[in-house]
């Protein structure tokens, strides 16, 4: 693994960053005191506005730094939603140190067709291919963090299901991190690199905190725990072990095949992307491990 260093810290920014769940829950709070207390409304404005411009906070942005190149966190054959190859923010968003993270999932069958049903959605998670499959580590460190205790919900996949996910799952973010990222493993591969593998399922950690790691071991199954519509993986790199603390970092993956014009057609009506990035496929672009 090369390109290691890392830059400024900017402290104040991680310390502010990594108390989020607090500061959305005082800027909830003075919502609601400004509906049911005899509060001037300039006073829980004021409350309001700089509690929200506290949960926006985040570290210092890390884009522009060169890629760590690791080894690829699955086997076999995979496509990809949410890539930093087709957008930087990777999933619209950069907190909990996700800006270049990745998310990985099976191919759909071919010839299947894109569609979102209106209702239903809500399937167990071993129906699913990429459920249980392994997780390895993207290279050699030592573990950090372990969660393994959470359960692995429902599938999100209706209209109906989503919009459950965003009304009843979009209040994750008042319970931290991990009630995001679901059962994770972290591994701190020093000079201020840490790897993130969320969804975990859940009891199948292979590993735990202090143990030493190398490259391509497994760390456990591909699950569907925390924030997700359906089982797959989430991989990202990041410059602190904490994901509220951290920025995310960009990354390639080596040894990894991407067959030109090789795409899933199945999640999307729009065309999927060809141009290939070594190391990093777009979305829906389809690759080998």
């Amino acid at each position: 693994m090369d390109d290691m260093t890392t830059r400024g810290s900017g402290r104040w920014r991680r310390a502010i960053s990594g108390l989020f769940p607090l500061w959305a829950w005082l800027f909830l709070a003075s919502v609601v005191a400004g509906f049911v207390l005899d509060v001037p409304i300039g006073v829980t404005s004021l409350a309001v506005l700089v509690f929200f411009a506290l949960c926006l906070v985040r570290p210092a942005r890390q884009d522009d730094r060169g890629p760590v190149v690791v080894d690829c966190p699955v086997r076999g054959t995979w496509t990809v939603v949410h890539s930093p190859a087709s957008s930087v923010p990777s999933h619209g968003v950069r907190g909990y140190g996700q800006s270049h993270a990745i998310d990985i999932i099976h191919p759909r069958a071919d010839g299947t067709e894109p569609s979102y049903p209106l209702f239903g959605g809500f399937e167990r998670p071993e129906s699913f291919s990429s459920f249980g499959e392994s997780i390895h580590a993207v290279a050699g460190g030592t573990v950090v963090t372990v969660l393994e205790t959470r359960r692995d919900h429902l599938s999100r996949t209706s209209w109906l299901a989503f919009a459950y996910m965003m009304v009843i799952d979009g209040l994750r973010d008042l319970g931290g991190a991990a009630a995001v990222v679901g059962n994770h493993v972290v591994i701190d591969h020093g000079e201020g690199v840490y790897s993130l593998y969320a969804h975990v399922r859940k009891g199948s950690a292979a590993v735990a905190v202090g143990d030493r790691v190398v490259a391509g071991q497994v760390l456990g199954e591909v699950g569907n725990s925390g924030n997700t519509s359906e089982p797959h993986l989430h991989v990202q790199l990041m410059d602190h072990a904490a994901p509220l603390r951290a920025a995310g970092l960009p990354m390639l993956f080596s040894g990894i095949k991407q067959p030109e014009g090789a795409v899933d057609r199945g999640w999307t009506k729009k065309e999927p992307e060809t141009g290939i990035e070594p190391g990093m496929p777009a979305n829906f672009q389809v690759f080998e491990a």
